[in-house]
């Protein structure tokens, strides 16, 4: 019995010793962990701060490697990736600098690592997806960095170098924009081969025919006034056929509609000729030379060649002969004159009742700040001109050329085509306008304007690469205004189609010239 209550006892102290000690024991062992890894984070955080107050007094020093002994942080699945970019990024723009001093077997080595790194990242996208040598390699950059950060060690001289080398980036910039324009209007001046080609072709076969043969039919419908009559003014071939072939195509009373096409002597046999092999079905056509217009004094011609203007098209004959509607068609009252840069999408028969308000000219208006067709009087005329300051305001709203109902009798009346030659006259003894017919035009018919609604005319085909397609397909003319012509290669190529499906590029003589859509 006693043996047994000592046995008890020894039990008991034993459980209490054991109950004492153990959290003695596992506090001690926190403890001492604990220790450890402030430690560590002590020591992390004092060579975080040694890093950190050196690139504050070296700004310009490389730290790529500096961390290399550091306890490594958790790293992202991209980690290396995304320093291998960083590296190739400083390796190239250190290549960029190529001071005087510079050590060319530098610039071989970094050369060598910038095509190492390239080469090892590849397409990766994840640390998971660099092969094995690519620790080695990014060690290998670092070292090449750190030689080239001690080549460079002034961060003035660098920000010099590179403030000039932006300089030379810009100038060249510059000049390959002013390169471009340059060739764009010079491509826009020219006449592709193509259509060279095919004017000699159609003149040739022209001279073969007959005089009887090169008369066109019904042209006793030529000064019927209560018929449609369009003009457009033109030396090509194709851009006057497609006037034509959309406009008719178009029509819902083709019969009714004259078209009078005026060209120069020399286009006359190949644009006559195509429209005598290529007749507008049941409209009339009839093609004028405007040396037939006696009453165009050589006098006019050369002041029109007075004008200053780099490009030819504005002081065209042709372009400026617009201003002499009455005199070309006496015995009509209303006419429809179109550029020959545009196509016609849908029947033009409700223009010819619109309202013109004892006005001159129903045009669409291009004042709109926010359109893309947006022109403002100021931009081509000079309004610091007296004259100019004193009779017209600067703010009234502006109007396009393209598609015109002009009022021949009013026109007659306020003698408006006068009024043009003498503004025309000032216009060459100083400078107040741009060249040009549209600023004059503004200026001739001033107060004499109606607004069409927009969906009649819609511009900037062969300028604006933008354009809404809504807008497109409920205008029913589209203007090719601009120099990127759809018969030029340099044309906006999706606006092409509503231009090219009015050609039949199976015409032998397309295929002849090489002429294909």
């Amino acid at each position: 019995m006693k043996k047994y209550r000592r046995w008890l006892r020894i039990v008991i102290l034993s459980l209490l010793s054991l109950s004492v000690l153990a959290p003695i024991v596992v506090v001690s062992f926190r403890l001492k962990t604990l220790t450890s890894i402030g430690k560590e984070k002590h020591q992390i955080q004092q060579s975080t701060e040694g890093v950190n107050s050196t690139e504050k007094e070296q700004p310009n020093q490389d730290t790529g490697g500096s961390d290399q002994h550091l306890p490594s942080p958790p790293r992202g699945a991209d980690e290396k990736v995304r320093k291998m970019r960083d590296q190739l990024v400083r390796a190239k723009a250190y290549l960029s600098f190529h001071p005087p001093n510079t050590n060319s077997h530098l610039m071989k080595e970094l050369r060598n690592r910038i095509k190492e790194i390239e080469q090892v990242i590849g397409e990766a996208s994840k640390d998971s997806e660099l092969p094995r040598s690519a620790n080695q390699k990014m060690r290998l950059m670092e070292s090449a960095l750190g030689k080239a950060n001690r080549a460079y060690p002034s961060c003035p001289q660098m920000a010099n170098k590179l403030r000039a080398m932006a300089n030379n980036a810009q100038q060249q910039i510059r000049s390959q924009r002013n390169q471009e324009s340059y060739l764009v209007q010079l491509a826009g001046r020219t006449t592709p081969k193509g259509l060279h080609c095919l004017s000699m072709q159609l003149t040739a076969e022209y001279f073969f025919l007959q005089p009887e043969d090169r008369q066109f039919p019904n042209q006793e419908k030529l000064i019927d006034p209560d018929l449609y009559h369009y003009s457009v003014f033109s030396d090509n071939i194709l851009a006057c056929a497609v006037v034509v072939n959309s406009t008719i195509s178009s029509a819902k009373e083709p019969e009714k509609i004259v078209f009078h096409v005026v060209t120069d002597f020399l286009n006359l046999p190949s644009i006559s000729m195509w429209f005598l092999l290529n007749p507008p079905g049941k409209a009339t056509i009839h093609v004028q030379c405007i040396d037939d217009f006696d009453w165009l004094s050589t006098k006019y011609i050369s002041t029109l060649a007075e004008q200053k203007s780099s490009d030819p098209r504005y002081t065209s004959v042709l372009n400026q002969l617009r201003f002499y509607l009455p005199d070309i068609f006496p015995a009509l009252n209303k006419i429809v004159h179109l550029d020959h840069d545009i196509i016609v999408k849908k029947d033009l028969t409700e223009i010819w009742s619109v309202d013109m308000k004892g006005k001159v000219n129903a045009a669409v208006e291009t004042c709109t700040e926010s359109e893309p067709s947006y022109r403002a009087m100021h931009m081509f005329v000079n309004f610091s001109d007296p004259f100019l300051e004193q009779r017209f305001n600067a703010s009234v709203c502006t109007w396009a050329f393209g598609m015109n109902l002009f009022d021949l009798q009013e026109w007659r009346r306020r003698n408006l085509t006068g009024l043009y030659r003498d503004y025309l006259q000032l216009g060459l003894e100083r400078p107040l306008w741009k060249a040009g017919s549209l600023p004059i035009g503004w200026i001739t018919f001033y107060n004499q304007t109606v607004p069409l609604e927009k969906r009649w005319h819609m511009l900037g085909l062969g300028s604006n690469t933008d354009l809404s397609s809504d807008d497109i397909e409920n205008a029913t003319v589209l203007h090719y205004d601009g120099v990127m012509k759809p018969w030029l290669e340099i044309g906006i190529t999706k606006y092409k189609g509503y231009w090219t499906q009015h050609l039949q590029y199976d015409n032998p003589y397309f295929q002849q010239c090489n002429i294909n859509n």
